[in-house]
């Protein structure tokens, strides 16, 4: 009955039969990546974000608690 486990668990047989499963997982992944031609161009765009700079952060539009804990700083000083 459990013939079939006792040949899986010979490294003889269960190797390739593992290669041939993440073999097959990884081109589902990319057949799965770049089939959409928008999701495509979304995920390599997503390369550049650790190069892209952090916009500078304009005093008018922080809130009223940032300007408030700025407030307290300054008067601590």
């Amino acid at each position: 009955m459990f013939d079939w486990l006792m040949w899986f668990t010979r490294m003889d047989n269960s190797k390739p039969l593992a290669l041939v499963l993440f073999f097959g997982a990884f081109c589902g992944v990319l057949i799965y990546v770049f089939s959409s031609k928008r999701r495509a161009e979304r995920l390599e765009s997503y390369k550049y974000i650790p190069l892209l700079d952090d916009a500078p952060r304009q005093p008018d539009t922080a809130s009223a608690s940032d300007r408030s804990q700025t407030r307290k700083v300054m008067d601590n000083e």
